[in-house]
């Protein structure tokens, strides 16, 4: 039995659509028959059911953890943010150095022996890559998994970021990658896209997709604002800013204007955080009834529950030339069997795996297509609601464990 070590910043997957994605990953490698070690950096004592975890401790007695310390208490009673600065000097925060001089000192004590060491990040911290840089004995068998462009400036318009410790960053990634063995990555595009900076990443990567794993979900109830009933069209997921959803609501208006019998049996959900957005949200509700904005961070559970219950789930990029990015919730949207409304640049990884022939893609501004698209949905679910199931058995392939062990197996081989 192979052996994987998987050293990753957190399990906990009500924190972020990045944790989620790497816990069905891990799950999946267990299920693929490995022998898993997880090594996490979540800073809480968190179990994954039968899956040996180990938390490793923040290491609380270093001039690091204390200089840290000091700056955060300076930035809760100063107006001045300091971040900028100590970062451009030093190319990361305190924070940053001790958290990964934490996970360096827990591998080094390290007596398993694995034939894979796989490093999985979330956000734009991407520390336990910097850590295993530390830990070149390690090299040989590493597999640094990307899971976005980094550093920020090299995410695609309208991202448009610059840090002011960029070229450090740069010069981070440089060195994952010429020193991890294999890459790993959720998108072909994601690849392509960050092979253009770092060349050698071309030569090491191989493409694992977010894991649709199985979930053993309780018995949740129905929030009072979705109506099974309904034909729901459901977005589930941070509106950040460059993802705007106001070409899918003027769409919508637009439909209703065509088809104003619909009023009373559809509905569309903007569940998450939409802070951003505040304003013109509540604006279109004064208008529009069939529009539901549940705004904040919203339990793994019940979006789960939501998205296999919904009518039809929208998953919504921002405009841009490409979006070489897969979403985190794109396994979920496969597993609830619903069609999937993806509003995407023409250049996209969700474009490129529904097919370039997939019918219900627009633009995320293209009103009129939005409103075609709607129309069309909506007719197919008055004539049989069955009609709607997405029934992509090839997707679902790809995103699950047979998969994920056949790649891996072959990665070892090789």
């Amino acid at each position: 039995m192979k052996k994987i070590l998987v050293v990753v910043d957190s399990i906990n997957i009500e924190d972020s659509s990045g944790s989620k994605a790497n816990v069905a990953l891990i799950s999946n490698l267990v299920e693929s028959g490995y022998d898993v070690l997880v090594y996490h950096y979540t800073l809480k004592n968190i179990q994954l059911s039968k899956i040996n975890c180990f938390a490793i401790p923040e290491i609380k007695y270093s001039p690091l953890y204390f200089l840290s310390r000091l700056q955060r208490v300076f930035s809760r009673n100063s107006t001045v943010n300091i971040a900028p600065f100590l970062e451009q000097l030093f190319g990361f925060s305190f924070t940053f150095f001790n958290d990964t001089n934490s996970i360096v000192r827990a591998l080094k004590k390290l007596k398993f022996q694995p034939d894979l060491v796989l490093t999985l990040s979330k956000g734009g911290s991407f520390r336990p890559h910097y850590a295993l840089l530390k830990v070149p004995e390690l090299h040989d068998k590493w597999l640094a998994y990307v899971h976005d462009p980094y550093p920020f400036h090299f995410f695609p318009r309208p991202y448009n970021w610059v840090e002011s410790s960029y070229k450090s960053r740069e010069a981070f990634f440089l060195k994952v990658s010429q020193k991890a063995k294999y890459s790993g990555w959720p998108s072909q595009l994601l690849l392509e896209w960050m092979g253009s900076y770092y060349p050698d990443f071309l030569k090491t990567g191989t493409i694992i997709p977010h894991q649709n794993a199985k979930y053993q979900v309780k018995n949740t109830i129905v929030p009072d604002y979705f109506d099974v009933s309904k034909f729901n069209l459901l977005h589930a997921g941070n509106l950040m800013e460059q993802r705007s959803p106001e070409g899918l609501i003027e769409g919508l208006k637009l439909f209703l204007k065509k088809h104003p019998e619909a009023k009373n049996e559809i509905q569309l959900l903007l569940i998450g955080p939409s802070s951003g957005y505040s304003k013109m949200l509540v604006n279109y509700q004064k208008d529009i009834e069939e529009l539901y904005v549940q705004d904040g961070n919203i339990s793994f559970e019940i979006v789960y529950h939501l998205q296999k219950h919904a009518t039809v789930n929208i998953i919504l990029e921002a405009k841009s030339e490409i979006s070489p990015f897969l979403p985190a919730k794109f396994p979920h949207c496969i597993e609830a069997n619903k069609t999937i409304l993806s509003l995407a640049p023409y250049l996209s990884e969700v474009k490129r795996l529904l097919g370039h022939d997939y019918e219900f893609w627009s633009e995320v501004d293209d009103i009129p297509k939005i409103a075609s698209i709607i129309d069309k949905l909506y007719h197919l679910w008055k004539q049989n609601p069955a009609s709607l199931f997405l029934n992509r058995s090839d997707l679902e392939d790809y995103l699950s464990a047979d998969y994920l062990k056949n790649t891996i197996d072959n990665l070892l081989k090789n």
